[in-house]
């Protein structure tokens, strides 16, 4: 028969010092009309203030045309510029109207430059027209469940049916760094363009990337009615990511604080726990035939980056015996870890140390009993005295 067992951990369990408590709140934000920081990893919300209003969201709308971009193209295809008559004040790279451009530049220009040249040259190009490819936007967005977000252009300029909320923002980040290409390219704190009519040297609008080595994205934008908005991204030593959201700030430098602040609190609310660990056993179990008991330990230890509160639970399924002579390291069990539910690992129990047989007198007691093995005993013993007996009389018959 097996058993097994069930071990819970927890961080943040132990009520906290009222200084770490502080400690453990997020910013303030009062320049923010909208805010949100989610797990990097799983998505899941870790901080909001007004996550689900829709606001203007300037060009973090180009997040979908990098999404429809990198789904609908090849990196190396080649789409002829748009005839965009670009505002003085846009964010452009001079593209001329006909000039050949790769997509992977193209996207770098978006991602990077917010170009909004390149965003609508992409747009052409995979739709055919803006209105096409403003369909296919909508469309999308309606598959990922952004419910409370709309575009009506690809770039981001003002429009009262182009809008959206911290949390869709949030969502579509998470499913865009989900993607290696995407994620390196909005990592890039400069990129030189390869292809068009002449060389061209982009550096990134995020000045967060070169600024601080934990930031690996993602997006800016501004516009009179939107305000300042950006979305980041951020990585710490103890493998915790984080994403972040903050939309209608007052200024570029409001922007900018918050965002490293909220970034700083999330990777802050991560912690490397060993929730497996080789030298402590995790469950004990008899020895057949012996008044001993082998303690199995997991086969090697594991290490995991927990959020704060996140549950941890040990399901350990072992054999209420073994029979031995086993060798250390012999596999006799197993041992699942989940997170809040999830399983993330399962790894084999072994014994902890060599496990003893059982010899013959141990089995006849555990069998027998105490009065029948003492009579088993002694009826060998006469049957082998009766024996030697036996053959040392034939033994002088022999002799004479």
């Amino acid at each position: 028969m097996r058993r097994a067992a069930t071990l819970l951990l927890a961080l943040g369990a132990v009520a906290a010092p009222a200084q770490a408590q502080a400690a453990d709140r997020p910013p303030a934000l009062p320049g923010a009309k909208a805010a949100i920081v989610i797990d990097g990893r799983d998505g899941e919300v870790m901080y909001a203030k007004r996550a689900g209003s829709r606001r203007e969201i300037a060009s973090t709308t180009k997040l979908m045309t990098a999404l429809l971009t990198l789904e609908r193209t090849r990196p190396r295809q080649v789409f002829r510029a748009a005839d965009y008559d670009a505002a003085p004040v846009e964010s452009q790279i001079g593209l001329r109207p006909g000039e050949r451009m790769r997509v992977s530049d193209l996207f770098e220009a978006l991602m990077l430059e917010s170009a909004n040249d390149a965003a609508e040259t992409l747009a052409e190009g995979i739709a055919g027209s803006r209105a096409g490819f403003v369909a296919e936007m909508n469309t999308r967005a309606a598959q990922l469940g952004l419910d409370d977000t709309s575009y009506a252009n690809p770039i981001g300029l003002d429009d009262p049916s182009n809008y959206s909320t911290a949390r869709d923002l949030a969502a579509l980040t998470f499913a865009l760094m989900q993607r290696p290409r995407f994620a390196r390219v909005v990592d890039m704190p400069v990129a030189q363009l390869e292809s068009g009519s002449r060389p061209r040297v982009l550096d990134n609008r995020n000045t967060l990337i070169a600024a601080y080595p934990f930031v690996n994205g993602v997006k800016t934008g501004h516009t009179s009615q939107a305000g300042y908005v950006l979305i980041g991204s951020a990585r710490g030593r103890s493998g915790g990511r984080v994403i972040s959201v903050v939309l209608g700030e007052p200024s570029e430098a409001a922007r900018d604080t918050d965002t490293v602040a909220l970034l700083r609190w999330g990777l802050s609310r991560f912690h490397r726990v060993r929730v497996l660990d080789p030298s402590r056993p995790l469950a004990r179990t008899d020895i057949r035939y012996r008044d001993e008991r082998a303690a199995l330990v997991p086969q090697r230890g594991i290490v995991l980056t927990l959020r704060d509160a996140q549950r941890v639970r040990r399901v350990v399924d072992a054999p209420d015996e073994v029979s031995g002579p086993l060798p250390a390291g012999q596999g006799v069990g197993s041992v699942t870890v989940f997170v809040d539910g999830e399983r993330v690992r399962r790894l084999p129990l072994v014994t902890a140390a060599d496990v003893p047989g059982a010899g013959t007198l141990r089995v006849l007691v555990s069998v027998l009993g105490v009065p029948l093995t003492v009579l088993a005993v002694l009826a060998i013993l006469i049957g082998v005295f009766l024996l030697a007996l036996r053959l040392r009389v034939r033994f002088r018959l022999v002799k004479r």
